[in-house]
This record gives C-alpha cells, sequence and structure tokens, in this order.
C-alpha cells in the first residue's frame, strides 16, 4: 500500500447514483486493505439536487472531508457540475466526465455511475475481484450482471 492518501470526490445530481457509486469505491479501497473515510453532502438529492461524495483511502487517514485544492480524481455524473469542483483538483488532479465512455454501449442507463468507476478504476491500484465484490454487495442480485458489464464497459 502506498503512503499516501488518494483524494477522489463523485459529484452530480440526486438519483444519478453518487452515494451508491462513493459507496462501492470506500468499499472497495475497504477490502483491499485501506483505512477508508467517506463524507456526503446530500442537499436536495431526492429532488435532483447536487450530491457529492469525498471518499479518501490509504494506509491512514485521518479526516473524511478533502482538503481544497486535493482531490486526485474526480468523477463528475452530471458535466454541468464540473466547473464548481474542478478548482478544487490538485496538480495533475484527473477529471472523469461521462462523455468519455461510450454511453451508448452501458448496459443499462441507471449503470453509467457504475461504467465511472470502472473508468476510475484504471488509474487505481485496487484489484478487480474487489470492485466486483464491491459491487455485488452493493445492489440486488438482479443487477449483478449488467453493472458487471458497465464497470468492464468503463474498466476498458
Amino acid at each position: 500500500m502506498s503512503p499516501t492518501v488518494i483524494n477522489i470526490k463523485i459529484a452530480g445530481l440526486g438519483g444519478m447514483g453518487v452515494l451508491s457509486a462513493s459507496h462501492v469505491l470506500a468499499q472497495a479501497a475497504f477490502l483491499a486493505g485501506h483505512d477508508v473515510k467517506k463524507a456526503e453532502v446530500h442537499g436536495m438529492s431526492q429532488r435532483g439536487g447536487s450530491v457529492a461524495s469525498d471518499i479518501r483511502f490509504g494506509t491512514r487517514v485521518l479526516s473524511p472531508m478533502i482538503p481544497s485544492g486535493e482531490i486526485d480524481f474526480l468523477l463528475v455524473l452530471a458535466p454541468e457540475w464540473a466547473d464548481l469542483h474542478r478548482g478544487d483538483l490538485r496538480p495533475g488532479g484527473r477529471l472523469f466526465l461521462p462523455e468519455q465512455i461510450d454511453l451508448a454501449r452501458v448496459p443499462n442507463k441507471r449503470a453509467i455511475n457504475v461504467a465511472m468507476l470502472g473508468a476510475l478504476s484504471r488509474c487505481l491500484q485496487l484489484p478487480e475481484e474487489h470492485w466486483l465484490a464491491a459491487l455485488d454487495s452493493a445492489f440486488p442480485e438482479k443487477l449483478h450482471a449488467a453493472n458487471r458489464d458497465a464497470f468492464r464497459l468503463g474498466a476498458s
């Protein structure tokens, strides 16, 4: 494990799966043996309002909140929110947008958040089996195949 802390923010609108994606990411990092902290801002999420989640993991994480200007990876599920959070990327930080994935190939449009996690997985040293276990634990069995397909699409 790296001694550094990885800082990831997932942002979007209520109903887009921000909280589900942050749960899967946190669980995958935990299964890989990391100390994990997570903080969420729900806002008016039930009415399509802004939702954001900070996920931090590494050898030792002291706070769930990402310090200003230290986001390593920013996943934005609603592109209109990219500018709101872009200023908090650290120099060299990476922005992920839905249009970076072939959305026409996502098996279920509700799984775009999972496809985005697949894209992020290429940048993190978390074993695929931990990602898949985290996905399976977060969703009902009837969604496992679609989520695994979406994850692998994003990861390819």
